[in-house]
């Protein structure tokens, strides 16, 4: 369901999550289509400053933590190494990142933000401000509290399914 889609519906009425409601209205789909309208929104935000939401990521934990290996980013990020190299590719590319060599160990780079960097970094957050304020109208502290419960025991609940499928394959 498009960003689109999900505004028609929600003007339409709650929709309701029964346990044998189709797979499209079903929690977890509704969870799946609203990560990526999520994604899609910080996505068209952060265009304007050539970003999508995976690179101004990086860039703001950048800021909070580097400098950092490209191993250490990609865990605290959950993302694939290769997929953080590619984007350490692309914002050194741009002059808003930079290497430098590890003084512990001579194998592995340090990533860290240049001062254009710091700039855009900034004003990432500043977006990431509006799009928080946005996506919270109307929703109480409770009720976010509430949810994020109830997806870190999701989260977890999957860590064990693919923990449990691992150990009979």
């Amino acid at each position: 369901m498009t960003i689109a889609e999900s505004a028609v519906t929600s003007s339409i009425g709650p929709s309701s999550h029964e346990l044998d409601a189709p797979p499209w209205r079903r929690v977890e789909s509704t969870i799946a289509s609203t990560a990526s309208d999520i994604r899609a929104l910080y996505d068209h935000r952060f265009a304007k400053l050539m970003l999508t939401l995976s690179l101004a990521s990086l860039l703001c934990y950048l800021e909070d933590f580097g400098p950092v290996t490209q191993t250490r980013a990609a865990d605290h990020l959950r993302q694939g190494r290769a997929a953080t190299g590619n984007q350490i590719d692309r914002l050194e590319a741009r002059g808003l990142i930079e290497r430098l060599p590890d003084s512990a160990d001579r194998r592995v780079w340090l990533v860290q933000l240049t001062p254009d960097g710091k700039k855009l970094a900034a004003a990432a957050v500043e977006i990431d401000i509006v799009v928080r304020r946005e996506l919270r109208a109307g929703v109480s502290r409770e009720e976010r509290q509430a949810l994020a419960n109830v997806l870190v025991r999701l989260q977890e609940n999957i860590s064990t399914a693919l923990s449990s499928e691992a150990n009979q394959d």
